[in-house]
């Protein structure tokens, strides 16, 4: 029976961290752990997690500060991997999985290892609004070729990026490729990291796998919508993609995405003092470029575990 490790990152929302600790522990193919990442909340989510009685096993990582999400996946999935789980299924705490989401996400896994080979990174679910239409803000990137599977019989469509609402990644993957960029703490960091992942092979949606995204407005995000309530938000992500860009993909790709700014900051009428805020951040991501780091253990079964599968 495969083991995987449910890794929940939550701050301050108890009442949906409720919802979606019920709805793991109502899945067809139970997690075999139930990991909690609190990142220093102060709305009673620690005594209610101190006194949680879970037909899940649990393990709850209390951070001394907020790490973010970027900080809290990573710590989350390191305590997954050092648990010994095959996958890591990591998700935020406004996440509804529905009762079979593991139980297809692994089988959606599975049979794209069967016909791509076993360096598949991961797979993800499709993502569903409170009104059951799309999430706007959580639909993957997809390969040129993405039908590929589907003529195939399967249900899943090959992608290159997705978001960290309800991704199953298997643990040679971390072996290999490491943990998200704890350091990026808010955005950028599960596009980052998926973008790392599929270098050589691609993952997969699993079409049959849903889950529920209890966010606030059903709306994309893209560099047009700064605005006074929301520049903190952008301000990490400008840094983080800034960063990524110069440091992992070179000057030109940095140039480009410095004029994309610009293009998207007068299209969406900007004001100049964020947009000025903004080219700050997008200058820090020069000096900003965090280190690469893996979960203890080490790397020690790194290539034999995946090439035994």
């Amino acid at each position: 029976m495969v083991k995987v490790a449910a890794v929940v990152v939550t701050f301050n929302r108890l009442e949906k961290l409720r919802n979606v600790i019920a709805s793991l522990e109502a899945q067809s193919l139970p997690p075999a752990w139930l990991v909690i990442v609190d990142n220093a909340s102060t709305d009673g989510t620690d005594a209610y997690l101190a006194g949680l009685q879970s037909s899940v096993p649990l393990h709850v990582v209390s951070m001394a500060e907020n790490a973010g999400g970027a900080g809290g996946f990573a710590r989350g999935m390191s305590e997954g991997y050092v648990l010994g789980a095959d996958h890591v299924w990591i998700m935020d705490d406004d996440c509804y999985p529905e009762p079979d989401a593991l139980e297809r996400l692994v089988a959606g896994f599975d049979g794209a290892v069967t016909e791509l080979g076993p360096e598949v990174p991961f797979a993800c679910s499709v993502v569903k609004f409170t009104d059951g239409s799309i999430c706007e803000m959580n639909n993957p990137v997809t390969t040129w070729d993405w039908g590929r599977l589907l003529v195939k019989g399967q249900k899943n469509v090959m992608v290159t990026a997705c978001s960290f609402v309800s991704v199953l990644v298997p643990r040679w993957a971390i072996a290999e490729h490491g943990l998200p960029y704890a350091e990026y703490f808010i955005w950028f960091d599960d596009r980052e990291y998926t973008l790392r992942l599929t270098r050589r092979c691609p993952g997969v949606q699993v079409l049959d796998s849903e889950v529920v995204h209890d966010m606030g407005d059903n709306k994309g995000v893209n560099f047009s919508m700064v605005n006074a309530d929301n520049a903190w938000k952008f301000a990490h992500g400008i840094r983080n993609e800034s960063s990524w860009l110069l440091h992992h993909n070179g000057l030109i790709r940095w140039i480009e995405f410095g004029f994309r700014l610009l293009v998207n900051f007068r299209g969406g009428r900007v004001s100049p003092r964020l947009q000025l805020k903004m080219y700050r951040q997008y200058l820090r991501g020069i000096g900003f470029n965090p280190p690469l780091r893996f979960p203890e253990p080490d790397r020690s079964e790194l290539t034999a575990g995946r090439r035994a599968l």
